[in-house]
């Protein structure tokens, strides 16, 4: 395999939503604008793709709209997680049958597996698809954490497990994991701020918010900490910092849509509910901040 297994920098894509569901005329421009700005791939339907509040008619014309717009050009990975392992199971199944190069499968939320859990639902969803699979790992939105032991499990048992995605913002867990799992395969960080501490440890890629508005600086980053300019990295991390910061403000991904349409001229629209649009001083932050790296 090669490491990383789908390319450096993956966009978690927003997703854009107008009166009739999906904007998919916008969700096509916006993947092809990100393959124009610095993403190997994509990753469709994620956390920041407010997957959780569409339907599976949604999801399916959302990954539609990008495969017909960048498809052959970019990896293209779809989120197909849920906290249930049926319904996963299913989705996996309607999913598996498009264009797509591979699968995003979220720790499931709400029900706090034990390890043994997290392990059966993965070896579940890895037997029922030839397709390669990233464990995502992010216990601030799950409410437990996948240890690293269940992540070098899956690896060992199920050669389409191929990557994690380790949101848990753990230095020394993403070390753990360098350490107990096969050098081929991908730690992708799930945080723009961690990509450089996790690359220290074994990280060998980043799955992104920030780049949604231009990975360029963050490829610049991973770049040059892989050539072995550790200061210059540095400081272009320092540089980045403010505008990785910008993105959370509040709950993603309600700055970084707000983000997009005045950076891409691209109008992906508000967030769906339970989420709300950015309020007024959040607004004035995220502006603040673009206008300060000369992205307004």
């Amino acid at each position: 395999m090669t490491n990383p297994y789908f390319g450096r920098l993956l966009t978690a894509m927003v997703t854009p939503f107008n009166a009739g569901g999906v904007d998919t005329l916008a969700m096509g421009r916006h993947a092809q604008w990100l393959v124009e700005h610095g993403s190997d791939g994509l990753v469709v339907c994620g956390s920041t793709g407010e997957a959780a509040t569409m339907t599976l008619a949604e999801k399916k014309a959302a990954v539609q709209a990008v495969i017909d717009k960048v498809g052959g050009r970019t990896r293209i990975v779809v989120g197909a997680g849920t906290n249930c392992t049926a319904s996963t199971l299913e989705l996996v199944k309607e999913i598996s049958g498009m264009a797509i190069d591979g699968l995003l499968i979220v720790g499931p939320y709400y029900n706090k597996p034990t390890q043994e859990g997290y392990y059966q639902h993965f070896a579940a969803v890895a037997k029922s698809t030839k397709l390669p699979i990233i464990v995502y790992n992010v216990p601030g939105r799950t409410a437990s954490n996948i240890a690293p032991v269940t992540v070098a499990r899956l690896a060992r048992d199920f050669d389409n497990i191929v990557a994690v995605k380790e949101a848990a913002g753990n230095v020394a867990q993403t070390a753990e994991l360098f350490r107990l799992l096969p050098r081929d395969f991908s730690i992708y960080s799930g945080d723009d701020g961690m990509v450089l501490p996790f690359m220290s440890v074994g990280a060998t890629g980043l799955i992104s918010v920030l780049s949604n508005i231009g990975g360029e600086g963050l490829q610049g980053i991973m770049q040059a900490y892989s050539d072995g300019r550790v200061k210059e990295a540095a400081e272009l991390n320092a540089k980045l910092a403010p505008l990785c910061q910008a993105m959370f403000v509040e709950t993603n991904p309600i700055p970084v849509k707000y983000a997009v349409t005045r950076v891409t001229g691209i109008d992906v629209g508000a967030p769906r509910l339970p989420l709300t649009e950015i309020s007024h001083d959040a607004a004035e932050k995220v502006d603040r901040v673009l206008k300060e790296h000369n992205l307004l």
